[in-house]
């Protein structure tokens, strides 16, 4: 069997809990030491306790990291909010090369802006559910956004991404 095929088989009352719409798909699903995460045409699942579903859109992802030596990949959320996936079997490859797939196919253009004092933040053009693009602000957590002259750098970055993609601001 190709090594691509392979992937952790989802048990069906675990895949009976993720309501998937009719075009939507599992892609890759990773066993975790209290439940499992699933990547889907359309989003990432994490299911754990008997009725804890979280999910989210891959626009929602700002990016995820494994550290094989722990077997956690740590996902962080545009939102600022943070999620570690304990992985049950390391050896299950195919989901976070699918994880960091779907993600990057979301983001379809970026620019990252430096600001005064050390602040930076990200401007992205990104592809929701259904492929409509549109542009996100993801701060580093210490920028005032209220803040005129960083609204105006990022206001700048917004227009230069959006205007790189024909759309209008």
């Amino acid at each position: 069997m190709p090594i691509f095929a392979r992937r952790a088989p989802l048990p069906p009352d675990v895949r009976a809990r993720v309501d998937l719409a009719a075009r939507d798909r599992v892609l890759a699903a990773a066993e975790l030491t209290d439940g499992w995460a699933i990547a889907t045409r359309l989003a990432l699942y994490v299911v754990a306790a008997p009725r804890d579903v979280e999910r989210r859109a891959w626009a929602d992802v700002d990016r995820a990291t494994l550290d094989p030596e722990r077997s956690v990949i740590t996902v962080d959320w545009v939102d600022g909010g943070r999620r570690e996936l304990h992985v049950a079997d390391e050896n299950q490859n195919a989901f976070p090369r699918t994880l960091h797939e779907r993600v990057q196919s979301s983001v379809v253009h970026s620019e990252t802006v430096e600001l005064p004092g050390g602040g930076r933040v990200r401007v992205a053009l990104r592809r929701d559910e259904d492929g409509e693009l549109f542009s996100q602000v993801i701060g580093d957590g210490l920028t005032d956004l209220g803040d005129p002259g960083v609204a105006a750098r990022v206001d700048a970055a917004e227009a230069r991404v959006r205007g790189a993609a024909g759309l209008p601001l």
